[in-house]
Formats: C-alpha cells, structure tokens, sequence
C-alpha cells in the first residue's frame, strides 16, 4: 500500500482551511448584507413586506458571492460597490477588496486594482460625507461639527474601507508569492543537488573503474612477461637436464631471478596501492627505455634469437610515456614467447622527429615457428593500446606480410622533457 507524500497531506489540508474561511466570510458577508437591506427596505424606505425579502434575498446573495471571491475576485468587488450607496455590505466590501489585491498579479493586474479601489474609496467617501450633512429630521441634541472636520471623519472612513484592504492585500499578496518562490528555488536546489550527487556517484563509479582497468594492466605486465620467462626456463631446464647439467644450473638460476624480479615488481605495485594520502606524489620505479638493454637481455637468456636496434639521439621522455614504451616491447617479447617460439625477434627503439617509436617483430621462416603452450587472457595488446591512446600516440599490432607478427607504438615528441647525448 502506497503512502501519499506529506505535500499532498498539507496541500489538502490548507484547502480545506481555505475552502472553510470563504464559506464563513460569505455566510458573515450575507448576514450583513441581509440585514442591512431589511433596514434599508423596511424601515427607512418604509416598504412593503414584499419589498422587503426581495432586499434581504439580493442582500444575502450579494453576500454569498464571496464564495468565488478567489476565481472571479471582480466580481465580489463590483456587487459591494452597488450595495454601498445603501449604507451595508461593508464587510463584503473590505474582503473583496483585499482578495482582489492579494489574488492578483502585481504589476501585472495593476490598472484594475486601482481603479476599483479608487472607485471604492471615493463613493465610500461621497456615501458617508453625504449622511453626514444630510438634515436630520429630529431636533439635533448637539450642534454639529465643522464642516471639515466631517470631510477628514469621511475621509478616514473610506481610507479604512477601501485603501486598507487594498495595502494588506497588496503586502499578503507579495509575501505569498515570495513564499512561493523561495518554496520553487528551494525544490530546484535540491534537484540540482540530486543530480550533482548522482553526478559525483557517477564519477566515483568511473573512477574505481578506471583504477580497476588499470591495477589490471599493471599485474598484467609484471606477472605476463616474467611467468612467461620462468616457464620458457623451466621447459629448457626440462630439456637440458639428462644432457647439460651445468647449463641446466644456469637457467634454473635465472628462473630464481626472474622469479625475484617478478616478486619485487608486485611488491612495488601493492606498496604504491598501500599509500596514504601524503604519499600520493611518491610513485614506485618501473621499467624505462633506458632497460630495455636489460629486459631484451633476459629473453635471449631464455633462448630467444632476439636483436635491439636504437637509432637517433636519445631524449628523454616523461616517466609516463617512458614506461608505455617499456610495457609495449615486454607485452612483444611475450607475445614472441608465447607464440612463436623459435622466431628471430628484432626490437626496434628509434627516436624520430615526431617523437620516439618501438616495435618488436618476429619473423616466421618457413611459417615452422613453434608455440609454447603458455595461458593467455587476450588483454595485453587491448591494454597496450589503452596506454598509448591515452597519451595521445599511435599504436599498431598484427601480423606481417611474410608471416610474422610486429607489435608497434610512436608517442609523441610533445611528452618530451630534455635532450641529452647518449654516450
């Protein structure tokens, strides 16, 4: 069961306020009105009984068009105005009055608003100055006051009747619509702070995806390269073991090392994800272009008929990009270890105009190259491609005219940070 919202509750409830306010007013205002015209008929018209109930009956629906005084807030206005020269409505008088200038939109509605209470105020003024002067027909008690005094007593009289209702309707009015305002701007806010919520959670989502993707890409490049050294020795070991004893030894060392090597690269990793929030500057070392001597070195280790090529003159490049470029010959050199065991590989670091490029391409000589049986997830190229798009380069992998396979980024020059001679 589905539970109204507390606006509606309080809506509903003024309503009923309101709808009980008119109906009094009116049944006041028409009690009023009915009075005042059996007083007027009856008893100084001296008229007939007729005449007299006709009269009340005018004067209480005169009164009773208070009902609709907040739809059609003239119309109120306009009946008092006729029964004012009769000397009653005055309550009908003051609340059509103020409803009329409340209800209605200021400046918009100013014309009428003025009008009518102008017209209001001055035959209110006509009425009581004229009972004033007029003679009375019992010998007068008192002289009368001067005649100025009378015009100030009228005028007074008519400012109350008239020109009070308007002002407080005018100032209830406007602080209504202020209400009314400051109520929208308030829900407006609030929607705009929603939305900025949801923005900020929608933010937040994207950035733990982001800070997934690439934790993923950094274990990914640590542990794909050196656990696929490690199983290139093993199978060498394997091999060798009834044979060469001694060599045997050696790559079962080097498997130790890469196997050290691998363990520090994810102690750097999850030392930097450990970091407080004063530590966020600090970044773990990780492989630059100045290694890639030392990594293409491993793999010949393992038994891969590797070459490094460096052409131009050395630049040094933002750790960013350095390490792009270090991550996109690892991921080849896996790669040529994964799938085509018994390839020549060449590595290629050449630093262009445009920038620095690195390739790794092994060829395939009589399509003869053997695999090695190592898992694979498919997602080192995918995230090689995601770094160097992110800095704005160029990234190529795919298979070769001849066979082979070349793996292929160019970063630009714009990442640059100083030009140093290489010794």
């Amino acid at each position: 069961m589905s539970k109204k919202p507390a606006g509606d509750g309080l809506w509903w409830w003024a309503r009923r306020r309101s709808a009980a306010l008119d109906v009094a007013l009116a049944l006041a205002a028409a009690t009023e009105c009915a009075a005042g015209a059996y007083g007027l008929v009856r008893v100084r018209l001296d008229l007939g009984l007729a005449a007299a109930v006709v009269g009340v009956v005018l004067g209480a629906l005169a009164g009773l068009s208070l009902l609709v005084r907040r739809r059609w807030p003239v119309l109120p206005v306009v009946v008092a105005l006729v029964f004012v020269p009769g000397f009653f409505g005055v309550v009908l008088l003051v609340v059509s009055l103020y409803t009329l200038a409340a209800t209605w939109e200021w400046p918009s509605r100013r014309a009428r608003v003025i009008v009518l209470s102008t017209v209001a105020a001055a035959e209110t003024f006509g009425m009581v100055l004229l009972a004033m002067f007029a003679p009375n027909p019992s010998p007068p008690q008192e002289p009368l006051p001067p005649g100025w005094v009378l015009v100030i007593v009228s005028a007074f009289v008519a400012v109350g009747m008239a020109v009070a209702p308007v002002v407080t309707g005018l100032y209830m009015g406007a602080r209504r619509r202020l209400v009314v305002s400051l109520r929208d701007r308030a829900e407006g806010l609030e929607t705009e702070l929603t939305l900025l919520a949801e923005q900020a959670r929608e933010r937040a989502w994207r950035a733990r995806v982001e800070e997934r993707t690439l934790i993923a890409r950094e274990m990914h490049d640590v542990v794909a390269h050196r656990v696929s050294l490690m199983v290139v020795h093993a199978a060498a070991v394997e091999r060798i073991i009834p044979k060469d004893p001694a060599r045997a030894q050696q790559s079962a060392n080097l498997i130790g090392e890469v196997g050290r090597q691998a363990l520090d690269e994810l102690r750097e990793i999850l030392g930097v994800l450990r970091m407080t929030e004063a530590q966020d500057q600090v970044e773990a070392p990780v492989g630059g272009l100045g290694e890639l001597p030392e990594l293409v070195e491993q793999s010949r280790a393992a038994g891969m008929a590797v070459s490094l090529t460096v052409s131009g003159e050395h630049l040094v490049y933002v750790a960013e990009a350095e390490q792009t470029a270090f991550r996109v010959v690892q991921e080849g050199l896996t790669n040529a270890h994964k799938y085509a065991g018994g390839a020549r590989v060449a590595v290629l670091l050449a630093y262009v105009p445009n920038g620095v490029r690195v390739s790794v391409t092994n060829d395939c000589p009589g399509g003869a190259a053997v695999p090695v049986a190592l898992p694979s997830g498919g997602n080192g190229l995918v995230g090689m491609r995601e770094r160097v798009l992110a800095l704005g380069g160029m990234f190529h992998a795919g298979p070769e005219d001849d066979g082979g396979f070349r793996v292929e980024a160019v970063l630009p020059s714009r990442l640059r940070l100083a030009v140093e001679p290489l010794n």
